[in-house]
Formats: C-alpha cells, structure tokens, sequence
C-alpha cells in the first residue's frame, strides 16, 4: 500500500468538481499530488485545492499516467469513455455518474452501508445518485435490525442537483420575480426540469414533477434510479421500491419523505435509537419543540439528517420519516471522496489485473 497517493478529480470546474477538491483537501486519504481535469474550454484557468491554486489540465486519454485514484464527476459520456483509460493507466475509478451504476462489474458503494462491497472491485467504484445515498443512510440502520419490505419515496431535490448552470438560472428567475415583478408564467427556462428533454420550465416559486426524462413506464430515469440502486445495495432484489422526484426552488438540499414497512414491527423509540448511532446519521425529531430536519441547515455539512419518525396510522408495520442531506457533499463529493478514503483503509488503491471495461 502506498503511503501517499496521486489524484485526479475530473469534471473540477463544476459544482461536485470543486467541492470533491475541498473534501479532499479536508480528508485523511494520504495525498501527494492533484490533478485538475476538465474540458478544453476550461484547460489554463484554475482552482482551488487546499492553499493552492491548481491549473486545470484538458481531459485526454493520456491524463491518468502516474494516478492511482480517479474521481469522476463530469457527465456519463466522459466517465463512459475516460474511465476505462484510467483503469488501464492503474488507477482506482470512483464514479459520481449513473454510467456504471448497474453494472454488475462495478460496486455501488455507500461506505456506511455497504463497504464490503469494494473488497472485489475491478478499478471502477460506482457512487450512487445523491437521493439514494442519503436514503440509505436513513434506512439501513432499520433494515439491520427489523428487515425492509416496501419503500415509497416522495423527493423535494434541490436545483444543485443539476449543476451551476441551472443554480445560476433559478437565482435569476428569482430575481426578476422579486426586482421587476415578472409573473413566473413568463419567466425564461432554457434547463430545468431535464436540460435535455424537449420542454423547460422555470423553477422560481414553482414545483416541478420531473427530474430526468421519462422512461416506458412513466416514471423518470431519476426514480428508476432510486429503485435500482436501493436494490443493488441492499442486495435485496425483494424489496418493493418506488418514488415519486420532484425539484423544489432550494438552492442545496436535498429532502425526502419516506414511508418504509419492515418485515418485523418495528419500536419506534428503538428506530430512534438505531439511527441516531449509525455512522453519518443525525437524528433531529423532537416535534414538542419543532425539531425536524432542514434543508437549509444541512448545507456544508456531511451527514444525513433523520427525524418526523412515526409509525402508520393504519399499517402496524408501517413507518414513515422525513431526511434532509447536503446533494453535493454527502450526495455526491464526500460519498466520492469516502469511498477513496475507505480504498486505502481496505489496501484496496491497486491497479486492476484485467481491464474489463472497453475502451472507446
């Protein structure tokens, strides 16, 4: 095992790019070096890594020689064809795209959960999508304890989720609502709900019940995604999962409302109990004081914030609660940086024997 690592984090310019910087920075992975990648537009600015100022290099097939750890976060088609050449290069892959997320040759790790997970990876670690991974955080200290049946997850995501770009519209959305007092009706849309989907609507006051295109089945890929990932990681192709994504008018935050049955009935002050000691959780539910989780109060911060636990008031076995996560850190950035950190505590951080990823 190396003492000191070489990494790259590609996609740095972006709104996961920097902040995998700053929590690397802040870390206990053993770093020598970062490299800065992104596009060609982006090659001679720079960023900002710790007291220093990296300058970008433009991404190429080449950029991996003398890496030993990867952090993607640049879109599925720049993981899908780049990270195979890293792997080839010897380093470690972790993934923050949904590109590899199902493939069975490729863990999807939350380290809290599911760490054993890495032990047989083959160079490329797969991070689940950011509603997921605060989701599991929430429910697998239950699942240990009283097993998992059925899962209804209704999302409010924060703009974050896709990216600065769609940030910077909704702040001036915002803006001409509040300044010039333009009816949000007439406000200009050119990204959300999906950037690549045939309609844009504005997010200023607003609720959009879309994220993602939609699939065959009417739901979208984002919460086709919760459905599969949740499976994948708790090994569980049994458990019942569905959701309902919607993107709210918050900035950073994510929040979910989450209804679960358990195949034991379960103590609720016992559940209380179970999430507050599980690693990255908090637990905030005290209702006679008006203590829930928040959006706003989970930003820059790592955890996963659990409270409004109750049980159904019909399904005995049924329990609903309410979780709040920072989308970018937790969700995305930290959840990477993590799973580098867990590599080097498993002496995981080696080059892969068989490239099986194709390269392209």
């Amino acid at each position: 095992m190396k003492k000191e690592y070489n990494v790259a984090v590609v996609g740095a310019t972006g709104a996961v790019g920097t902040r995998m910087l700053e929590q690397l920075a802040q870390s206990t992975l053993p770093v020598a070096s970062v490299k800065a990648l992104a596009s060609k537009r982006s090659a001679g600015k720079t960023v900002k890594f710790a007291e220093k100022e990296l300058v970008i290099e433009e991404l190429t097939e080449n950029s991996f020689t003398d890496i030993d750890i990867a952090l993607f976060s640049a879109g599925g088609s720049v993981s899908a064809k780049y990270a195979p050449y890293a792997v080839k290069a010897g380093a470690v892959v972790v993934d923050n795209t949904s590109y590899f997320r199902q493939n069975p040759d490729v863990p999807l790790v939350v380290p809290e959960v599911n760490p054993h997970a890495l032990d047989a990876h083959n160079g490329i670690i797969a991070c689940p999508n950011c509603s997921t991974i605060q989701m599991m955080i929430a429910l697998e200290p239950i699942r240990r304890v009283y097993g998992l049946k059925r899962v209804i997850v209704s999302t409010y995501q924060a703009i974050g989720g896709a990216g600065n770009r769609a940030m910077d519209e909704a702040r001036e959305q915002l803006k001409e609502v509040l300044n010039n007092n333009i009816d949000p009706t007439e406000l200009k849309a050119e990204i959300l709900p999906s950037a690549g989907d045939k309609k844009h609507y504005p997010i200023a006051f607003n609720a959009l019940a879309q994220i993602d295109v939609f699939t065959d089945n009417d739901y979208t890929y984002e919460e086709m995604k919760m459905t599969h990932e949740t499976k994948k990681i708790m090994e569980d192709d049994n458990i019942a999962v569905s959701a309902t994504c919607v993107r709210v008018p918050v900035l950073i935050g994510h929040s979910e409302s989450v209804y679960i049955e358990t195949e034991k009935v379960a103590d609720i002050d016992e559940v209380k109990r179970l999430i507050s000691e599980f690693p990255g959780a908090i637990l905030e539910d005290d209702v006679a004081h008006q203590i829930y989780p928040q959006a706003i109060n989970s930003v820059g911060r790592r955890e996963t914030f659990v409270g409004r636990i109750r049980r159904d008031l019909d399904q005995e076995n049924g329990i609903h609660l309410w979780c709040v996560s920072d989308n970018l850190l937790k969700g995305a950035a930290w959840n990477s940086v993590q799973i580098a950190e867990t590599l080097h505590e498993r002496g995981l951080v080696r080059p892969t024997a068989a490239l099986k990823f194709e390269l392209k």
